[in-house]
C-alpha cells in the first residue's frame, strides 16, 4: 500500500524529470553543433585547444565553471518573477538555460576523455545515461510520442520540400557551383 502511495507521489515528479531531460536532450546536440561551430573560430579554436590539454580535475573544475557563472542570472530571474515582472524573469532564465547548456555541452565534449579517467565521474556518467536511456525509450513507448514523432517527420519533410521548392535560379547556382568546388578541391588533394 506504502509502495503505491509512493508511486502516485512520485509521478508528477517523475513526468517533470521526463520533460526537462527530453529537452535537454533535444537541446544538447543542436547546441553543441552550435559551440562547436563557434569554436572553430580562431581565437576559440585556440582556447579550446587549451582546454583539451587541461588535466580530469582541472577538466571537471571547468565543466562545473557555467552553472556556478548562471547562478546569479538564475537569481535575477527569480527577482525579476517575484517583483511582478514574470515575462522578463521566464525570458532571461530561458536564455541563460540555452546558453549554459550549448556552454556545458561543448566543454562536456572537449573534456569528456579527461573526465572519464575520474572514476566516481564515470560511475556517475553511466548511471545518469542509463538512467536517461529507461526514461527515453519507455517515452519513446507511448502512443503519444509516435503520434508526436510522426508528425515531426512529417513536418520536417513538408517543410523541406517548401524549402527546396522556393529556391531561386541564383541560389540553386551557388550551390552548384560550391559543390563543384569542393569537387575540385578533392580531386587536387
Amino acid at each position: 500500500m506504502i509502495r503505491v502511495i509512493k508511486k502516485i507521489i512520485a509521478a508528477p515528479f517523475v513526468l517533470l524529470a521526463a520533460i526537462v531531460i527530453l529537452l535537454e536532450d533535444w537541446l544538447w546536440d543542436d547546441l553543441a553543433r552550435l559551440a562547436a561551430a563557434i569554436g572553430r573560430l580562431p581565437i576559440f579554436h585556440q582556447i579550446e585547444s587549451l582546454i583539451v590539454w587541461l588535466p580530469p580535475y582541472l577538466s571537471l573544475l571547468l565543466f562545473g565553471f557555467p552553472s556556478l557563472l548562471l547562478f546569479p542570472v538564475k537569481f535575477a530571474s527569480l527577482y525579476l518573477i517575484a517583483n511582478g515582472q514574470p515575462v522578463f524573469g521566464f525570458l532571461i532564465a530561458a536564455a541563460a538555460k540555452i546558453i549554459g547548456t550549448a556552454l556545458v555541452a561543448r566543454i562536456f565534449n572537449l573534456t569528456k576523455p579527461k573526465l572519464i579517467q575520474i572514476n566516481w565521474f564515470a560511475y556517475l556518467y553511466e548511471k545518469i545515461t542509463a538512467f536517461k536511456k529507461r526514461i527515453y525509450d519507455a517515452i519513446k513507448a507511448t502512443h503519444i510520442y509516435k503520434i508526436a514523432h510522426y508528425r515531426k517527420e512529417k513536418f520536417k519533410r513538408a517543410f523541406k520540400s517548401w524549402k527546396n521548392a522556393r529556391k531561386s535560379i541564383w541560389r540553386k547556382r551557388w550551390e552548384a557551383a560550391k559543390r563543384y568546388m569542393r569537387k575540385s578541391k578533392r580531386t587536387h588533394e
